[in-house]
């Protein structure tokens, strides 16, 4: 039995074309058990996973689903990877699909919203959308590794950034190691 006072945390995880699906769906494994997954994969996102504890995956095109209203409460989500086409429409305010709409319910609400743009190099568009989205308060946070935490493998570096970005969220992990002053 849940305590009343209890406020379940809910997180959208938004899954967008392009390389770097697999860090959205360890983000999902990765993330503590007192939150609600709310999946989200895009029409373009090549991959094909079976629905975990605690996860509901739904179809980017049912713009009807719970969360796309305000009313139902999501504190959290991510786009990760974030396409430029999602980019994009997010920044212009397009609602187009359960992603974009999910993204602008976050933004209209002031709950967190955090972007992981993947691509290489960014063009001048892209780099305004992220601008714009930062100046409302979107946290723009792409995979971009940090080697102090000494990365042995694959493994080690995907936990470094799904670490980061549960830093920016503050949701506690231990997935990284984080910097240190030699005389700590």
């Amino acid at each position: 039995m849940k305590n009343k006072n209890f406020k379940e945390k809910k997180i959208i995880i938004a899954i967008s074309g392009g390389s770097g699906v697999n860090l959205g769906l360890k983000f999902a494994e990765k993330l503590p058990k007192e939150y609600k997954k709310y999946i989200i994969i895009s029409n373009n996102a090549k991959i094909v996973f079976k629905e975990e504890n605690n996860m509901q995956v739904l179809s980017d095109s049912d713009i009807s689903a719970n969360i796309a209203s305000g009313s139902f409460g999501c504190d959290k989500m991510v786009l990760i990877p974030c396409s430029m086409n999602s980019l994009a429409k997010i920044s212009c305010g397009i609602s187009d699909n359960l992603t974009t709409r999910a993204a602008s319910v976050m933004i209209k609400e002031r709950k967190d919203l955090l972007l992981a743009p993947r691509e290489l190099p960014y063009s001048s568009i892209a780099l305004e959308n992220m601008l714009k989205l930062s100046k409302m308060g979107i946290i723009i946070a792409p995979p971009v590794l940090g080697y102090y935490s000494n990365p042995k493998n694959l493994e080690d570096m995907e936990n470094f950034l799904i670490g980061k970005w549960f830093d920016l969220l503050k949701i506690e992990h231990n997935l990284y190691k984080r910097w240190k002053i030699d005389d700590e």
